[in-house]
């Protein structure tokens, strides 16, 4: 992908006035800068959350979508609009066309939760289910608008979007009025960013704006570090508000000229952020707006980064509610407050008074598996509250002191998605059987597809499916090929277009399983 072309002095100054005369204030209440008083007392630092999750559509899209359209000629809005989104910035599109009296359509993928269909469709706008993912709505957006002369409302790569955005950080450095060390934004396609980096920088320069990405969608983090556009092949999907394969080439140009730096979180530490905003606040963000605080949490705690001043978007408050589960098992996991380890110990009496005597009686324990096994060991799957990692190491070395053998598992996607619920399940029955991870589509028919291309042959020994109320389901197969097969298991694997991991030599599989 060519290198795209640097952003100079005059168009960052034309994004300012972009930004000074947008017409976001038709429809947007200015939000607030709340404190967060349990996070700043935590962090050592002064934490301010910009409660973008309480506008009318429960985030920040009602802005960029509004002026976007507010813009355009009125023979353009007599004719319609269209959009492609899974979510929120559908939801702004079909506010914006709700004020503005225009018609408005909006393409959303067949993987699109119903919850979020019947909410755009309860706007008014004509809604159109079209293929597994964001990039085939948008391609099949493009080629509406073409064929009904609509104008595509873009979620991000438009500088009239952009400047919607851009009033957040206009209001922050507004309602900011002492020390500001650095603004926290959530990163998808990049248009948040790029719209408070362009006002912020303008007037602040020596503020920092610190984009914040899960480490499974990160394209505007290795666009970059690359000094191009940077296209991912797949995309996690928990934070589904920031899942872009492709980064807009606009958003581009203002990020690498304005943006100081990216940090990548995990999903556990993703589901602590939520948690901490709900124990300040009591509002529930959806993954995507607490991205941004995931983030802060990570500079705050750098060495020299106490005592600053620090601003976390909270940008959207779409959540799913049968997500809640998920994000309260894994939020302790994300706050370093549970440690999960598989402890080997003697068959033989006696042996959980001396694990328990390893553990002791103060900390408590949030889960414990055990099965009675034919063998001189058993294998316990075992949760405990800890008060951070050292804790975890200083407990794990404290079981082989006391000759239990311990395999921490606090960051084994495997162990926490679907061992502990599968614990005890081991049997001699399984010759020949290999274990994989998928990501299969939240679809009907997605299990259809794998069993029919799979071979006759090959034997299911193990399935395990949690929901999680997300846009894909999680699913462990065990599988028995015969060593003859493994090419033709491998050719399975390419050629069925699901995500997949291989865990046949994970030692957790091997412990509790096999």
């Amino acid at each position: 992908m060519p290198h795209t072309r640097p952003l100079t002095d005059a168009e960052a100054t034309a994004y300012l006035k972009r930004i000074l005369t947008s017409r976001v204030y038709d429809v947007v209440d200015e939000t607030p800068l709340d404190a967060a008083p349990g996070l700043s007392a935590r962090l050592g630092s002064t934490v301010l959350l910009k409660r973008e999750d309480l506008q009318s559509v429960f985030s920040f899209k009602i802005r960029g979508a509004y002026n976007t359209m507010a813009k355009l000629s009125p023979q353009a809005r007599a004719q319609g609009v269209i959009a492609a989104s899974a979510g929120n910035h559908a939801q702004g599109v079909a506010r914006a066309a709700a004020v503005l009296g225009c018609h408005a359509v909006i393409v959303m993928p067949t993987t699109t939760p119903q919850l979020k269909v019947d909410a755009v469709r309860a706007a008014g706008v004509e809604v159109v289910l079209h293929g597994d993912s964001y990039s085939d709505a948008g391609a099949h957006a493009a080629t509406l608008a073409q064929e009904r002369g609509l104008t595509m409302v873009h979620p991000f790569d438009d500088p009239d979007v952009i400047a919607g955005q851009g009033t957040i950080g206009m209001e922050i450095l507004r309602q900011v009025t002492g020390p500001l060390d650095a603004v926290f934004v959530a990163v998808g396609g990049g248009g948040l960013i790029s719209g408070i980096a362009a006002y912020v920088k303008a007037l602040r320069p020596d503020v920092k704006v610190i984009g914040v990405q899960t480490d499974d969608s990160d394209a505007m983090a290795r666009s970059l570090e690359a000094g191009h556009r940077v296209e991912l092949e797949h995309v996690g999907l928990f934070s589904d508000g920031t899942a872009v394969r492709l980064v807009g080439e606009e958003t581009f140009r203002v990020a690498s000229a304005l943006v100081d730096e990216m940090i990548r979180v995990d999903t556990d530490a993703v589901c602590a952020a939520i948690k901490d905003v709900f124990t300040d606040t009591r509002a529930i963000l959806e993954p995507a707006g607490a991205l941004a605080v995931a983030g802060l949490k990570e500079y705050a705690a750098r060495p020299g980064a106490q005592g600053g001043t620090y601003v976390a978007v909270a940008c959207g408050a779409n959540m799913d509610f049968d997500r809640l589960r998920f994000v309260a098992e894994r939020a302790e996991i994300g706050e370093q407050r549970e440690a999960v380890f598989a402890v080997t110990i003697p068959e033989q009496r006696g042996s959980f008074r001396r694990l328990l005597d390893v553990i002791g009686p103060g900390r408590e324990v949030t889960e414990f598996n055990y099965r009675i096994d034919d063998s001189d060991t058993a294998h316990v799957f075992v949760g405990l509250q800890v008060h951070g990692r050292e804790e975890a190491r200083q407990l794990a070395q404290g079981f082989e002191d006391a000759g239990l053998p311990a395999l921490d598992l606090t960051d084994d996607e495997l162990a926490k998605l679907h061992l502990r619920h599968l614990v005890g399940g081991r049997t001699t029955l399984a010759h020949d059987e290999v274990l994989h991870r998928y990501e299969f589509p939240e679809r009907p028919g997605a299990l259809v597809q794998f069993l029919e291309a799979m071979a006759p042959a090959w034997n299911i020994s193990l399935f395990h499916y949690r929901g999680h109320g997300s846009d894909v389901g999680r699913v462990l197969v065990g599988m028995q090929v015969p060593p003859s097969d493994r090419e033709a298991f491998d050719t399975f694997r390419d050629t069925l277009g699901y995500r997949s991991w291989d865990e046949t030599d994970n030692p957790a599989y091997r412990l509790f399983l096999r």
